[in-house]
């Protein structure tokens, strides 16, 4: 059996228990050890003919994925953003940030889950994670919107759906891994984002708007807030906003050199929002729990990078992903064509598999035969299918397939925000959840379709810094 085939056939096995239940984590990481053992055993020509000698290089070979891989500067974006959010909500700037918001636009028809929308926006600036947004929105904003008359399986929706802004937004913690797999510059790719999830949101709004002016009983308006009210609101806001600019200028600073990384960057904001919590009197508890938090997510997105990494390494030794991109070039279509029935192939695998492991698992197939599509690592604007560079197209299928990874957040039956915003309201079921999500499928669609038609809505912001 050659090694292509016995790729397809490990792949096709770790999909099915993926599709039984079991974590994608240790999917990978038993599907990569024992692909492993099989590419190594059919190579007899590598020293020797016995099962136990491919065994033992296959163990040797995935022992060294934890360590080399994990252990770089760049992961460590990931639990300091993380750190962020976490103090941001524990020392009640979120609860501030939404009131604000909530004085400012309740007016509207669906003013306050509009509010929620840009609530979780700005609060998505400072997390990075879609999880956690959607965790802490649904115990500020799902009872508010209830109180106010709003449908409960509407106020549910919105704030799954406004959850996933934190993939986009920086900082995002599953931009941060895209870039990793890729061996692109992670501040380029942060910096790409912006755009796209401030856009996502107001499509949101738009979306919202159309929807409790047609259903007047969906999400009545809410007034009675006054100039005063409204301007008294804004200064306990305005602490996310300054972290935010804070790690803008010191890692992308306008006026000449950044002064440190993305990762140095992420370091600073955590500590400026430590100082900001315990000014406004962040206990001791309220600390170890925002620590906690932070550990047990970090440690779950670790884990399923290091099983993950295993599979890829083996994809690497069967030669899957240089085959795959073959077959997408010779196929007889155009290569725009080609690029969305890759980003529909998520959409479907995205209802069966959890957003990162999803990405992890397929980027080191899907992302050489898109760079293939367009003409090369290293080919020019001029030359390219997609008229953008090697470097570009890198940054905008990125923020593609990261958009459709914050569609898979919402989508049943693994649709994860949802799962997190019944778990936190015992008054909704799961099915509600998924039901209240439903309209935001469409405005994701046309996101979509509008970054794939216009990509300098993505390329806008990296073009700005060479």
């Amino acid at each position: 059996m050659d090694s292509i085939t016995i790729g397809l056939w490990v792949t096709a096995g770790m999909l099915v228990l993926v599709v039984l239940g079991m974590r994608v984590a240790f999917a990978a990481g038993l599907a990569g050890l024992v692909g492993l053992v099989l590419v190594f055993w059919a190579k007899r020509d590598f020293g020797g003919e016995h099962l136990g000698w491919a065994l033992t290089v296959a163990i040797k070979t995935a022992g060294q994925v934890p360590h080399s891989k994990v252990a770089s500067q760049a992961l460590s974006l990931i639990p300091t953003f993380i750190l962020i959010g976490y103090l941001a909500y524990y020392a009640g700037l979120t609860r501030a940030l939404f009131e604000a918001a909530k004085r400012w636009i309740a007016w509207m028809p669906g003013g306050l889950a509009v509010s929620t929308v840009f609530a979780t926006a700005g609060f998505a600036a400072v997390s990075g994670a879609s999880v956690a947004t959607a965790a802490v929105f649904a115990r500020i904003a799902i009872p508010e919107m209830i109180a106010c008359g709003y449908n409960k399986r509407f106020a549910a929706g919105v704030v799954a759906a406004g959850g996933t802004l934190a993939s986009l937004i920086p900082p995002s913690a599953i931009l941060v891994i895209y870039a990793i797999i890729v061996e692109q510059d992670v501040g380029k790719l942060l910096l790409a984002g912006f755009i796209p999830g401030a856009f996502s949101a107001v499509i949101y709004a738009i979306l919202i708007v159309g929807i409790a002016v047609v259903f007047k009983s969906v999400g009545p308006p809410v007034r009675g807030f006054t100039w005063r009210e409204r301007f008294v609101s804004l200064p306990p806001a305005l602490p996310i906003f300054f972290v935010v600019v804070i790690i803008i200028f010191f890692v992308y600073n306008p006026f000449g050199d950044a002064w440190g990384t993305p990762t140095e960057g992420g370091a600073l904001g955590a500590f400026v929002v430590f100082l900001m919590a315990l000014y406004r009197g962040m206990r001791w508890g309220e600390l170890k729990s925002a620590l906690l938090e932070t550990a047990k997510l970090t440690v779950m997105i670790f884990t399923i990078i290091w099983g993950v990494l295993i599979y890829v390494r083996f994809l690497g030794f069967a030669d899957l992903p240089g085959a795959f991109s073959d077959w997408i070039t010779s196929l007889h279509m155009p290569p725009l064509l080609i690029l969305i029935c890759i980003l529909l192939a998520y959409a479907v695998l995205g209802m069966f598999m959890d957003a990162i492991g999803m990405l992890l698992l397929t980027l080191p197939v899907v992302y050489p035969a898109v760079m293939a599509l367009n003409g090369g690592e290293f080919v020019s604007a001029a030359d390219s299918a997609f008229g953008m560079s090697g470097t570009m197209c890198a940054i905008w299928f990125g923020i593609l397939v990261v958009k459709m990874a914050e569609f898979c957040l919402i989508t049943p039956p693994i649709g994860l925000n949802c799962f997190v915003v019944a778990g936190v309201q015992p008054d909704l079921s799961v099915q509600d959840v998924f039901r209240g999500v439903m309209p935001f499928f469409f405005a994701d669609a046309v996101t979509i379709a509008l970054l794939v038609s216009f990509p300098g809505i993505v390329l806008y912001l990296p073009s700005l810094v060479g």
